[in-house]
């Protein structure tokens, strides 16, 4: 029996070293203390808390309770934290509530497998503020204050239904992240005018190695005229390969959703994305480009332009006009893989019907209640709420076009 029993003891703690240790919850506070416990009660700074200075290990959940956050001279908030392949770290608004950084976020060496969610990134200049005399990317005549979000770095990223906008930048990400993903992020309003043009983008974009895909996201432009929702983009010195683009919505300002620079480029697909107001360009410079594929695509407003590509599959497109204009709308429903109480819903209402039938399914069943949120004032009141009575549900429109955020009570 004392044999049997030893024997128990090792098995029992044997097993207990074999098994991965379980996730740290980590908070921090617009008032917190680095010196703090990063508890719920006593949270750390948002700033010791991302550079790596805290002990946030992989699996981590770092929750960021409601309120501003801002670093000293207007500069970004870092964030260097490191998690893995099968445990990332988590850094998101804690629930319910509203965490927002108002001088932008750069992610930086040695983050890796970070998961950033549901936080809002807003600009503190005025959009009647955001005007320059002076011609170029770098004019000092404004407010100083760049916010954002600049990704630098960073293997298996995901930023995830973030809220971007009223920055000087909107998205910059460069060849230093890799295999990462932007998703659900509703992105608007970046940029300032110059004399020469318009400047600043939705998301600014550039690859060499491994993936980058954006999914799912939903951008507009404050002004066109020199600004771009997609810009993934480059001199004849950077890259621009290995982009898969599915699923986004962009709209408005007679401006261009663009995938390629003047290198030529590889490994582009653009698959299922739903503009207004845009049109959709894959290949700039001289090329020439090499395995495209742009499929799925529904262009309202805008063209379909394909430029100097070795091959490249062009299927199922929807370009209005063009082609003969549909008798009924269509609708589309987008369901966040993240979160499975939100999705994104397109209506593009050709006819201008001032009302337009929508089936609930595949995002909706009868008896649920929901808002419908423009996807530029994702905090305010709903354009719409209701519950689902049945199989469809009706929605009053005077507009050609309109996408909203769907969120389940």
């Amino acid at each position: 029996m004392k044999l049997k029993f030893r024997s128990g003891l090792i098995l029992l703690f044997s097993t207990f070293l074999s098994c991965p240790s379980f996730a740290a919850e980590w908070f921090a506070a617009p008032a917190g203390k680095a010196t703090n416990a990063g508890s719920k009660e006593a949270p750390w700074d948002a700033v010791s808390a991302l550079d790596g200075t805290q002990k946030v290990a992989p699996g981590d959940v770092l929750w960021l309770r409601g309120g501003v956050y801002a670093r000293e001279g207007n500069k970004p908030i870092e964030i260097k934290v490191r998690g893995t392949k099968e445990q990332p770290v988590q850094v998101r608004s804690a629930s319910g509530e509203r965490a927002t950084f108002t001088t932008g976020v750069a992610v930086l060496e040695p983050a890796s497998y970070l998961w950033l969610r549901d936080v809002e990134i807003a600009g503190v200049v005025p959009k009647e503020a955001r005007i320059s005399k002076q011609s170029g990317s770098w004019p000092n005549d404004m407010p100083q204050v760049p916010g954002g979000l600049n990704v630098y770095a960073g293997e298996g990223c995901k930023f995830i239904n973030l809220v971007i906008h009223n920055n000087l930048g909107g998205v910059g990400w460069w060849k230093g992240s890799t295999n990462s993903e932007f998703y659900g992020c509703l992105i608007y309003d970046n940029g300032w005018k110059g004399p020469d043009r318009n400047h600043g983008h939705a998301i600014y974009a550039q690859n060499e190695t491994g993936w980058k895909t954006i999914g799912n996201c939903i951008m507009t432009v404050p002004w066109g005229d020199g600004q771009y929702t997609m810009h993934a983009y480059g001199s004849d010195k950077a890259w621009v390969d290995n982009f898969l683009i599915e699923n986004n919505i962009a709209y408005g300002q007679q401006t261009k959703f663009l995938i390629g620079g003047g290198r030529p480029s590889k490994n582009i697909r653009a698959l299922n994305n739903y503009l207004y107001q845009q049109g959709l360009q894959l290949g700039y410079g001289e090329g020439p480009n090499q395995n495209g594929e742009v499929r799925g695509n529904v262009i309202s407003g805008g063209g379909l332009h394909l430029k100097n590509w070795q091959n490249i599959v062009e299927e199922n497109n929807l370009i209005v006009p063009g082609a003969p204009t549909p008798a009924t709308p269509r609708i589309v429903w987008l369901p966040d893989k993240y979160d499975d109480k939100r999705a994104h819903l397109v209506i593009y209402n050709w006819n201008k019907a001032p009302q337009v039938t929508v089936p609930a399914t595949p995002f909706l069943k009868a008896g649920e209640t929901v808002r419908l949120l423009h996807p530029e004032n994702f905090y305010g009141k709903p354009l719409w709420q209701g519950k689902i009575e049945g199989n469809t549900f009706k929605l009053p429109m005077d507009k050609e076009f309109a996408v909203f955020v769907v969120l389940k009570d």
